[in-house]
């Protein structure tokens, strides 16, 4: 009894989407107004997680200021990258000596010796941290500035393409025919449904 009650729906569903395929077509077609705005083209394919970007692109394509801010940061952000590396390598070359050097340490048998030698790379640690305290703490400046500098950049890129979304969404006003149509499919075939026996 389940299963021709199921079939029963299941070929009224199909019976039902059919005959109104014709019917569907246009009211789908005109959920949306298909006006344009001046970011349509960069918000076809887009995914939701690169939005702001590909709307910004297209802003920067056509104003050279905002291209040579772009520009300015894009290369500002290799540049820091590359000064990093520099000084990157060669601090953790040490500090890798300093790891390597203690756990190689601790194999030495003779206790008076292995005493001796732990003191040793603790001195040439401790001298090296002092050596490289301005380093650390010019480094951890560039860091705060390159993440301040993002975000403020963030931050303009958002305020920038937010009436440009918003230019999209007035030149793309959605109407609710198209939907108030399929709930009232829906209903029927509700209805249909409910009355089967």
């Amino acid at each position: 009894m389940k299963k021709i009650l199921f079939a029963s729906a299941l070929a009224l569903s199909i019976i039902s989407c059919k005959e109104n395929k014709s019917r569907n077509a246009p009211a789908v077609e005109n959920a949306v107004d298909n006006a344009e705005s001046s970011v349509s083209s960069s918000l076809e394919s887009s995914r939701s997680e690169d939005m702001i970007d590909k709307i910004y692109s297209e802003l920067i394509k056509n104003n050279k200021n905002l291209k040579a801010l772009d520009d300015k940061l894009i290369k500002l952000h290799e540049d820091n990258r590359k000064v990093q590396e520099i000084y990157a390598e060669t601090l953790h070359k040490s500090e890798f000596f300093y790891l390597d050097a203690y756990n190689q340490a601790t194999f030495i048998k003779d206790s008076l010796l292995k005493h001796q030698v732990e003191k040793e790379i603790k001195i040439s640690s401790d001298q090296y941290d002092l050596k490289i305290s301005k380093i650390k703490e010019l480094m951890a400046k560039v860091d705060k500035n390159s993440d301040s500098i993002t975000n403020l950049y963030t931050a303009f890129k958002i305020r920038k393409t937010l009436p440009e979304i918003e230019k999209y969404q007035k030149a793309h006003p959605m109407k609710t025919d198209s939907l108030e149509k399929f709930i009232n499919k829906q209903t029927q075939l509700l209805n249909k449904l409910k009355n089967l026996k």
